[in-house]
């Protein structure tokens, strides 16, 4: 019992079986055209919209963050997926909705209509492309909509100080290029950027992306230039370059001072130090390759320069401590005072000890129960050697003791062998000295080390 363009069920027919008049078959379809063609008739998207020239147009602008798509530090390039939104009053495209079967919106390419020029001001991109070719949503009280993805490469100032514990301020600044504030006011339509389609990076994490509105007057031009800018904030995920360059960094600066524990005689203590240098050198490299070529250095290369000049002074000790290990036969006694400060002092301190002795009780004297050892053997003077032959009552012609030549043997063999214990005393001495200052430029690097690294992370911290 419809009638008009009321649909009308059948009383058996199922629910999806819906009966449509013949007349009203396509009727929004036909309103639709009529109403298209009504509009763009006279319409030119060449002129700002606007029912008085003096007056500005208002256009609102709302800005999402879809994806972080890369971070070049080295170029200082941000590339990010965006979604930009954009709203004004086209007063030449309105309609009364009820003359056209209350039709109140449509959508139609964005090409039909007059668009803002609204661009991104800090654009780095080689092609400077704007944004996609989308419809836009026109409703009846000529309001319009606009949203457009687009895939925008802007300028970022990279500030590597800290890296790889450092933060990012990337601006992304949107205005008119060619209409200023007194022909298109822009507005943002929110305090901040939105976020909650965002796609998150393995890189990076967003801490927010407040929006302000800006007035501008340029050197160009008197008039105002109205922009909006979004700052996003971002911070670096620091986890792999801690357990990619900055662990193994550690772990190697702690083999620098291993090289003093080395024995001399094996002559891999500069070997080790060389390559430790080599080791830092190419971490360093690695770096340099990705932070851009500027005055500041980062936390890290800091980090990499202290320790290689480290390991650089450490090898140039271990020369110089080899040097002292390998006196020769030649070389003068150990000065007094090196002997009560090195052999006295530093070893008790640094538990250096020969077998026999204890870390809590060295030898006083180092050298005085050698001096006695050899005053008791084959050191005693042929005189003392004669007297005790006389006290015994050895008889003069019997005895061989009393022969000359063969005391003066006996007295060359003694003199030579004092001699070579003196020798063997005194290298001995300057190989302790050695040993004591390579117990103690290790523990010295080891502190040096462990005060660096902490340093390094408090300061990230």
């Amino acid at each position: 019992e419809g009638s008009g363009c009321t649909p009308r069920l059948a009383a058996t027919a199922p629910p999806a079986l819906v009966w449509v008049p013949a007349g009203c078959r396509g009727a929004q379809g036909r309103f639709a055209y009529k109403l298209l063609h009504d509009l763009f008739a006279n319409y030119s998207s060449a002129l700002r919209p606007v029912e008085d020239t003096d007056r500005a147009l208002n256009v609102t602008l709302q800005v999402t963050l879809s994806q972080i798509i890369d971070m070049d530090e080295r170029n200082q390039v941000l590339t990010s997926y965006l979604w930009v939104r954009q709203a004004w009053l086209d007063a030449h495209l309105t309609w009364d909705k009820d003359a056209y079967d209350g039709i109140d919106s449509i959508r139609i390419p964005s090409s039909y209509v007059w668009r803002p020029d609204i661009i991104l001001y800090n654009n780095a991109d080689d092609h400077f492309g704007g944004s996609m070719e989308t419809n836009v949503v026109l409703r009846s009280d000529g309001h319009i909509m606009w949203d457009s993805p687009a895939i925008t490469k802007s300028s970022c100032k990279v500030d590597v100080s800290y890296f790889p514990f450092d933060g990012q301020q990337c601006r992304l600044t949107f205005g008119s290029w060619t209409y200023n504030g007194n022909q298109i006011d822009l507005h943002n339509r929110l305090d901040t950027g939105d976020l909650t389609d965002f796609v998150e990076n393995v890189e990076w994490e967003v801490l927010g992306m407040p929006a302000t509105r800006n007035v501008v007057t340029y050197g160009c031009c008197s008039e105002p230039y109205p922009d909006v800018t979004y700052t996003l904030l971002l911070r670096r995920r620091a986890s792999f370059y801690i357990f990619n360059l900055l662990l193994p960094c550690i772990m190697v600066s702690f083999l620098a001072p291993l090289g003093f524990y080395l024995p001399a005689d094996s002559g891999e203590k500069v070997s080790l130090g060389v390559t430790v240098l080599l080791a830092l050198t190419v971490f360093q490299l690695l770096v340099a390759e990705s932070m851009p070529p500027s005055e500041s250095v980062p936390l890290i290369g800091k980090y990499y320069i202290a320790t290689m000049t480290m390991i650089t002074a450490s090898t140039a000790l271990t020369i110089f401590i080899m040097n002292v290990h390998h006196c020769g036969p030649g070389a003068w006694p150990v000065p007094p005072w090196a002997r009560r400060l090195i052999l006295h002092h530093m070893a008790r301190l640094c538990c250096v000890y020969e077998v026999g002795e204890s870390c809590k009780s060295p030898r006083r004297a180092l050298g005085r129960q050698e001096g006695m050892g050899d005053a008791g053997g084959l050191g005693e003077s042929p005189r003392e050697g004669e007297a005790d032959l006389k006290a015994g009552g050895c008889p003069r012609d019997r005895c061989l003791c009393h022969h000359d030549g063969l005391l003066r043997n006996v007295g060359y063999i003694a003199s030579c062998f004092r001699r070579h214990r003196a020798t063997q005393r005194r290298t001995g001495e300057w190989k302790k000295v050695a040993k004591v200052m390579d117990r103690f430029f290790m523990w010295v690097f080891f502190l040096m080390v462990f005060l660096m690294s902490v340093l390094v992370l408090g300061k990230a911290a």
